[in-house]
Order: structure tokens, then sequence, then C-alpha cells
């Protein structure tokens, strides 16, 4: 059986490791990579999760679930407090500059559109959610978003999501995300889906 608790500030060079893993061969983040993908991209995302997670579990009101083994991890932000601040931005910059280089513009303005369409209604938002490569499938995903989703039920609050990867959609669906709509981030992106969940 699955053990799901929250992240703490010792978790985060693993959890760096398995958000890697798990979106090395995301198509949003191939695109921002130039192209690269898997074992090329792998080492740049891990610079990248691991500044967004240096952030996240320094903060009191930090959501962030693992497992046992830390082999999956849900990222997500309490309502009205979704949008990344101006000084966490310029926090992580180094780290993009480091992990994207000439993509970094790529992720900024991907960052922007995913913004400038986010609702405005009050609910959960879950910004990440990952399991490592060679457990995926094994029921790990399900067990670190399931913690909050019944927080989401049990407090009447919708949650919010935008898949970047299409294949995922259906997983969100099994657990009560429905689409909303598609939102473009740039020249030549890949399709980001915008999910929202109703509380049951």
């Amino acid at each position: 059986m699955t053990t799901v608790r929250p992240a703490t500030a010792a978790d985060q060079t693993q959890l760096s490791c398995t958000l890697a893993s798990a979106f090395a061969e995301d198509p949003l983040f191939t695109w921002m990579a130039g192209g690269k993908t898997g074992a090329a991209l792998e080492p740049k995302l891990r610079i990248l999760f691991g500044a967004f997670l240096r952030s996240d579990l320094a903060s009191d009101d930090q959501l962030v679930f693992t497992e046992t083994d830390e082999r999956g991890a849900a990222v997500w932000k309490a309502p009205n407090r979704w949008k990344m601040s101006t000084g966490a931005m310029l926090r992580a910059l180094p780290a993009m500059l480091r992990a994207l280089g000439t993509g970094t513009p790529k992720v900024m303005g991907a960052f922007s559109a995913i913004e400038k369409v986010h609702p405005k209604e009050e609910h959960y938002y879950l910004e990440a959610l990952g399991t490592r490569q060679d457990v995926q499938s094994q029921g790990v995903g399900s067990a670190v978003i399931g913690h909050m989703l019944e927080r989401c039920d049990a407090e009447g609050m919708p949650a919010y999501l935008e898949s970047s990867n299409v294949r995922n959609v259906p997983f969100y669906a099994r657990h009560g995300f429905e689409v909303t709509g598609e939102i473009v981030v740039g020249k030549g992106a890949p399709t980001v889906t915008a999910m929202w969940r109703d509380p049951r």
C-alpha cells in the first residue's frame, strides 16, 4: 500500500529527480528545451524542478506531497496562492538559464500565457504531478493526487490543472477533471489542456 505524506525540504533533491524523470518525455518541456528529450533533457529538468521545489518546500503553507519511497510527487497551490510572485520568478531565473539557456524565453512566455487564462474562481491548483518513469502505471500518481482531492471534496473546493501532455488527460478524467479548453503557449508549442474538477 502506498503511504502519502507531506514533503519536506529534505526531499527536495530526490523529488527533483523524480519529477525530472516523469517529465523527461513531456512534449511541452521538450519544446522548451529545443527538441531535447529523455536522457538529454532529464539533467536540465533536475535543475529546474530543484529551483521550484526549493521555493515551494520553504513555504509555510506548502502543499507538496510524496510517498514513502519518493517515487511520485504532487505539487499543489492553495486557493488564491497559485500565481508565482515576481520575487520567486527572479529567484528561479538563474536555474532556468542554466537548465534551458536560450529556451528560457519560451518558459517565460508559456508561464505568461498559462497565467492569463487561469480561472478566477477559488480553487486548489495542481501545479505538477509526476511519477518516476520506472514505476508509472502502478498507482503512485493516483495515490499522491488522491490526498488533496479528498481534501477538495471535504472543503467543497474545486481543483484546476493544466496538462502538458495530452496522453495524461484520460488519467485526470478518471479523477473527476473535465477539459475546459486548450491553451496556446507559443509558436509551434504542443497543446496544453486546461482541466477543472468540481468537488464531489
